[in-house]
Order: C-alpha cells, then structure tokens, then sequence
C-alpha cells in the first residue's frame, strides 16, 4: 500500500457549508436530538470534517453551558430528591461496574489501561471521566482515543435507541430519566435521551447524572493513589483534577429559579435555549466522528465495552421496570 493510501482522507468542498447548514438547523425548534447527533455524524463520514478543532472546542464549551442553563428550567426541591437517591444507588453501581469492566478486559485481552478507561467511563460519565482519569493513569494517546472512541460510538447508539425501548416497555417519564442516567455514558447524551422522551425524564435523567458526575473527583484521586504507590515519580507531576463546576452552576440556577418567584418566566425561556444549545452540541459531537476514530476502536476494545454496556443497560432496565430502582 502507498504512502498516499495511508493518509486521511481530504474533506469535501462542501464540508464547511454543510456543517453550518447543519449547526443553524440544529437551533431550530423543529429539529430533535437523535437527528442533529446523525446528521453531524453522517456529513463527518461522508463529506470530513475540516474544522475538527474548532467542532471540539465548542462542543466542550456549550455542554456544561447547557447543563447550567437546563438548570434554570428545574425545582431544586425534584433536584434535591432525584440527586440524593442517586448518590445513594451510585456507590455500590460504580465499584460493580467497574469491576465487571477490568474483568471483562482481562478476559478479552484488552490493554490494560484501556480497559480501565473504558470501565471508568462506563461507570461514571463517559468521556468526562475518561478525560479526568487518563492524566492520572499516564495513558498513552491511543489508549485514550480507543476508550473515547468506544463510548462515543455506544453514546450514538444509546441517544437512538433508548426512547423507542422505553416506550416499548412502557416506562414512565421519571424511570426512564432514572434508566437512561444510569445506563448511558455522556451527559450529553443521557439528557438528549431525556428530552426526546418528555420534561420530567429529563429532569430526572439531568439530575441523577450530575449526581454521577460527583464521583469523578474521589474516583480519580483514588486511582491516583494506587498509581502513586506502585509509580511515585510518575503520578508525582500529573495535573490537577478538572473539577465539574457546571454541577454547580445546574444547582445554582435551579436554586435561583425555585426561590426567586421573579425569575420564573426567565427561567423559561433560559431552559429552552439550553435545550437548543444541547441539540447543537450533539450535532458538533457527531461531527467530531471520524473513520480514523472508528477504526482506532478495534474489535477487542468495542467488545469489552459493548458487553459492559449491554449488562449495565439490562439489568438497569430490569431494576427501574420491576419499581426495585425508584426516584425517591
């Protein structure tokens, strides 16, 4: 095979209109999430993408916008209730999943490090938690585009998928918000599920994932601590921690908006733009997808991650469908 063959292959010409195209389409109120995540994804595939950086820049820049805004949109008081029984299910899920993930790793031969990141962001918040931990692990590039690329693709898949199998098993707007936080990887994508299903599935989908989220911070510090042990010198010098501040921002704004009678009517209207600012989020993610990246999956990894993912999603949908997992 030639150098040539080798290379990335070149975006279109119409790329960059398309992209736009998309991106102003993806603000508009009649277009839903699974739509703008597909189409971002289909002109990425078909047409590349040339602006890959800026497309990654603003998606990490609107997603916890977004989740700040959704929060003017809330009761802290649903918040409260929805939050503090997902703390409480969160600790026993995180541990068990984590370990059916390292488990699953080491039977599918699976690079360690790359397992564990698949496993990490299985259990707490996708990429975020990815991108948290593999600073302290020291993961190699690759290591980390084949986690990310893993749960991206399951991301995708989940967004699409989950609203038509809630309906078919009949679930209620608040287990499915419950199902969807707990069985889908990205924020991103467990509230755009949530907000194809109905408002009360997204405030609870939102905010039994921001609950989640939390655990980024003790979850990374103690595999900081693992690893400073068995390698001082090499965790010595890892960077801080991102610390989620958009939790606390959702908390912030769902607090104004209860208390402050004044800034109902705001509120509204910052919810709704929120929710345009998520489409056009998902729209940018898929976007972000690549055939390099797809590749850079493999089969080992994808599988290790498809089996952990498959389990989780089952047995949650077992759990909130028989009323042994509730909200409050």
């Amino acid at each position: 095979m030639s150098e040539a063959a080798t290379l990335p292959r070149p975006a279109s010409t119409l790329a960059t209109p398309l992209l736009i195209l998309g991106a102003a389409l993806a603000l508009a109120p009649f277009t839903s999430a699974a739509v703008s995540l597909l189409a971002g994804a289909a002109i990425a595939l078909v047409f590349g993408n040339p602006m890959q950086a800026q497309t990654r820049t603003w998606t990490h820049r609107l997603l916890p916008l977004a989740v700040v805004g959704l929060g003017a949109g809330m009761d802290l008081r649903t918040v409260a209730r929805a939050g503090l029984h997902g703390i409480g299910i969160t600790a026993m899920s995180l541990t068990a999943v984590i370990l059916l993930g390292l488990w699953l790793g080491r039977v599918l031969k699976v690079d360690g490090d790359a397992s564990l990141l698949i496993a990490v962001g299985t259990a707490i918040c996708g990429g975020s938690a990815i991108a948290a931990v593999a600073p302290v692990m020291r993961a190699r590039p690759h290591q980390v585009s084949v986690a990310l690329a893993t749960v991206f693709l399951l991301n995708a898949v989940a967004l699409i998928l989950f609203p038509p199998i809630g309906h078919y098993f009949h679930l209620g707007q608040s287990p499915f918000g419950l199902w969807a936080a707990l069985a889908i990887h990205d924020t991103s994508s467990v509230v755009g599920a949530g907000l194809a299903y109905g408002k009360q599935a997204l405030e609870v989908a939102t905010t039994v994932k921001l609950a989640r989220a939390l655990w980024i911070v003790p979850v990374t510090m103690g595999i900081g601590m693992i690893r400073a042990r068995n390698n001082k010198e090499a965790a010595a010098d890892a960077p801080p921690v991102k610390k989620p501040w958009f939790i606390a921002g959702f908390l912030a704004m769902a607090a104004l908006v209860t208390w402050v009678p004044a800034l109902h009517g705001v509120g509204h209207y910052v919810a709704l733009g929120a929710n345009r600012a998520l489409v056009l989020t998902l729209f940018l993610i898929g976007a972000g997808l690549s055939r390099e990246a797809i590749r850079t999956v493999g089969i080992r990894p994808f599988l290790q991650g498809l089996l952990l993912w498959l389990i989780v999603a089952s047995l949650g949908l077992t759990l909130v469908k028989t009323g042994i997992l509730t909200v409050g």
